[in-house]
């Protein structure tokens, strides 16, 4: 019952109170005069229960009966009081006896409230026009029944229309039209037999009064025959449809296996947007709409360019306006179609939003029509949960979370509550689905290698027709995008990742793994490796020939079902194993010249074909090129952000890392630190010892910088003897600790200037926060350059009196020996001080 529309479930209880107020009422004042006469009248109405018809053009599951005939003759022999239990009894037998399916518990009581309410208010009719149980003639008999049946039917019938229509949000006066005012005369030919059998029972006996049975049962048997025949023309309509769409749905199936995800999406928009369309109470006819609707919403997509589908990343304005085209498309496709239910406009507005921003005519809120939220909200949940080209699937909890914030501006916000509701349930049925569909899937594709003798099921047939359909287009697609890929600059690893990534879906593996061969190419080694045991693969390290990877790389020519142990008994790996157990491995060939060679692995043995050796192949020929590019890129790169004589990232690297870390401290609200530092006596070094000595000093701070800070921190050497520290999420008192131990680390550098000679290094260095002391690049090193000047100022007013005397009393011509000697001193008054 909580599946019930609110409204609907608040009319059953009420008519169920009534019903057993009005109960407890006619137990109270039934005198049960005869006993005899109404224990035949119980049986005669749980028998007459039977004789029922199910209610056309209705799927709530309600019958009629012909029991009403017998609770009129109650009415005019008994009364109303002991009437009401021979109908409640009767209730009871329609809902329990010869039922297509089980009524629940609340629907049993309903009709039997609602039958007590109908007996009581016809009794209270009957009384009102002079009826009485003294049955003398027909003539005074007849204007009470006549008032009696009148109320009978229409309370009845009212009372059950209206929870239909409550429970299915169809309107109630079309709900009774359609279901109830074609068995009113049925009601009054119920009253006249019942008048004339009670009549015959009591002047002639109880024999004569079966006679009143024959009009009852005709009236029964053409009700029957009638309905029997609307039910064979109706389901001969529905089969004809279902064939009708069963063909749009395997082709519409087959659209959408082209597409990037699996071809259950379209079976789970259906499934969510049926459930969610019939919890908020939208018409039988409505639904098959929506779920027609979810069947071909993507339609249009057939206008749309393959490529701007799959791209991975951002569309361009010119590519987005193509993709907003295909709800107007995939309408006009459908427009022509004679669905006996709206099915374009919900195709036409599954993109608009609810804030009036969407696509292609920009409706706004209850303007766009309720069909079209639901597919809006269900296919937006569905993509945000599977991967697709331009993202990675999200968690439940994330989705759940993005639903959410997009309630009231994307999506309907009622719709959005309604469905998270359903979601649980909805969820465990769709992986049921989804485990069903790779079930035959797999036993399809056994089927197909010869491993069963039996033929697969049909729906395995489908499956793996689909399944054939989105392979074939997944090889195309991932020879394009690892083309695509020869333009863009990449690095070697992300440029296997994205490979590996596109291969999947060709070639089963589960370790993917890039040899290449060293500069001198007298080794080839493993570059990446991602699954299971990569680490194992990763310090694979072969000599030209040797190994899977030194064969096919040496002969060019690829090897299926390759024994992976085999670079390991090569190298002699003997405490490593390795759960892989097959392989096969293509070379790599760029220009006629061999740079490595392509492997996958799997856990089974025997795992690969000549199919996938093909595919491998295919993707090797394309994928040489971009690792060559990306190897080039690698080195270019290193070359370009690389300081050469220290080894530290130079300018344009700190360009780029404090842009990015600006951006990122704007967005959380963090902190980001600069150091900015001066080598002490750098000119002094060089004029002094010579540039190659200046040289070695440079390395030596860089070495001490680079080794001080985290590993997510930024050492660069910014020009001449500066050097630029950045540390992200550094506060200013974590900055200025940081500083001072970076000089302290410095300070206790022991360098040789020339053998025996000792000099003393050390840095003057300032500091800025972001964003107290700025929030651009410019803002904050000029801060910390002020700052470490007025730092260099303090260092050199704390240099002790004894070496700023003497470097005085020197003469020009020995200043040389006079920094050696100011050094010393400087080194022997640090380690007294420190002492």
């Amino acid at each position: 019952m909580r599946d019930l529309p609110f409204a609907a479930r608040l009319f059953v209880l009420a008519v169920v109170a009534a019903g057993g107020s009005l109960l407890v009422v006619a137990g109270v004042s039934s005198t049960f005069d005869q006993p005899a006469l109404f224990v035949v009248l119980c049986l005669l109405s749980s028998l007459t229960s039977a004789l029922k018809v199910s209610l056309p053009l209705s799927r709530s599951g309600s019958t009629m009966s012909v029991s009403y005939a017998v609770d009129f003759a109650a009415l005019l022999l008994l009364g109303p009081h002991e009437t009401t239990f021979i109908a409640t009894m009767s209730a009871w037998s329609q809902c329990t006896f010869r039922a297509r399916e089980a009524n629940p518990a609340y629907r049993t009581l309903f009709s039997m409230a609602a039958l007590v309410v109908t007996v009581q208010l016809a009794g209270l009719a009957h009384r009102a026009l002079g009826g009485t149980i003294e049955l003398v003639t027909i003539a005074q008999v007849g204007r009470p029944l006549v008032a009696a049946a009148t109320v009978y039917f229409l309370v009845n019938s009212w009372l059950v229309a209206t929870a239909i229509a409550l429970s299915t949000g169809q309107p109630i006066v079309r709900t009774w039209n359609a279901n109830f005012l074609w068995s009113g005369p049925s009601y009054y030919v119920g009253a006249g037999a019942a008048a004339v059998g009670a009549m015959l029972i009591n002047h002639s006996g109880y024999w004569l009064a079966t006679l009143t049975a024959a009009p009852l049962y005709l009236t029964y048997r053409t009700y029957k025959i009638y309905l029997d025949r609307f039910d064979d023309e109706r389901r001969h309509v529905r089969q004809l449809s279902d064939l009708h769409l069963a063909t749009i749905e395997a082709l519409a199936l087959a659209i959408d296996a082209k597409d990037q995800t699996a071809h259950t999406h379209i079976r789970r928009v259906q499934t969510y947007a049926a459930a969610l369309a019939r919890s908020v109470g939208m018409s039988e006819n409505q639904v098959e709409g929506v779920t027609t609707a979810a069947l071909l919403h993507d339609i249009g997509k057939l206008a749309v360019p393959e490529h701007i589908l799959s791209k991975p990343g951002p569309l361009t304005e010119e590519e987005f306006q193509k993709i907003r085209t295909h709800p107007q498309i995939g309408a006009e496709i459908i427009a022509h179609v004679p669905f006996p239910y709206p099915v374009a406009p919900l195709i036409r507005s599954h993109h608009e939003r609810w804030d009036g921003r969407g696509y292609p005519l920009g409706l706004k809120a209850e303007e766009i029509p309720l069909g079209a939220r639901i597919l809006t909200v269900v296919d937006y949940f569905d993509a945000l949960m599977r991967d697709r080209p331009y993202h990675k699937a999200m968690s439940f909890e994330d989705a759940v979370a993005v639903l959410n914030g997009e309630a009231g501006k994307a999506l309907d916000p009622h719709l959005v509550e309604r469905f998270l509701t359903l979601l649980p349930a909805l969820t465990a049925q769709a992986e049921r689905n989804e485990q069903e569909s790779r079930r035959l899937s797999v036993s399809a594709k056994q089927e197909r290698d010869g491993r069963l003798a039996s033929s697969p099921p049909a729906d395995a047939s489908e499956t793996a027709a689909l399944d054939h359909i989105a392979l074939a287009h997944r090889e195309i697609y991932a020879l394009y995008e690892i083309a695509q890929a020869m333009g863009s600059s990449l690095g070697v690893s992300d440029t296997m990742a994205l490979i590996s990534s596109k291969l999947s879906s060709l070639v089963p593996f589960s370790c993917c793994a890039l040899f290449l061969y060293d500069e001198g190419g007298e080794h080839i080694r493993c570059r990446f490796a991602q699954g299971v045991d990569a680490g194992i693969i990763q310090q694979v390290v072969l000599r030209d020939g040797q190994g899977i990877a030194g064969w096919v790389a040496r002969n060019r020519r690829a090897l299926v079902n390759a024994r992976p142990n085999a670079d390991l008994d090569v190298l002699g790996l003997d405490t490593f194993t390795t759960r892989l157990r097959s392989a096969v491995a293509c070379p790599l060939i760029v220009n006629e010249r061999v740079i490595g060679a392509l492997q996958v692995y799997h856990v089974e043995t025997g795992r690969y074909t000549d199919d996938h050796r093909r595919l491998l192949d295919r993707v090797s020929e394309q994928a040489a090129a971009v690792i060559s590019n990306s190897m080039v890129f690698e080195q270019t790169r290193e070359d370009s952000l690389s300081d050469a004589l220290t080894g530290l990232p130079n300018t344009r690297a700190l360009f780029m890392f404090l842009t990015r870390e600006l951006a990122r401290a704007e967005r959380h609200g963090s902190s980001v630190a600069l150091l900015v530092m001066d080598l002490d006596g750098f000119k002094q070094i060089n004029d002094t010892h010579g540039h190659h000595i200046g040289d070695r000093a440079l390395q030596e701070v860089s070495a001490v910088l680079r080794s001080g800070v985290r590993s997510y921190d930024l050492c660069v050497r910014y020009a001449g003897d500066e050097f630029i520290i950045v540390l992200p999420g550094c506060s200013a008192e974590e900055a200025e600790a940081k500083r001072l131990e970076l000089q302290q680390a410095v300070d206790a550098i022991y360098f040789e200037g020339r053998p025996g000679k000792q000099l003393r290094l050390g840095i003057s260095a300032g500091s800025s926060v972001f964003p107290d002391d700025g929030r651009t690049y410019e803002a904050l090193l000029g801060v910390a350059d002020q700052r470490m000047y007025r730092d260099k100022a303090c260092r050199r007013r704390a240099m002790p009196a004894s070496a700023t005397r003497r470097r005085v009393e020197l003469p020009l011509y020995d200043e040389r020996d006079a920094f050696e000697t100011l050094a010393t001193d400087d080194v022997e008054a640090t380690a007294t001080k420190t002492h």
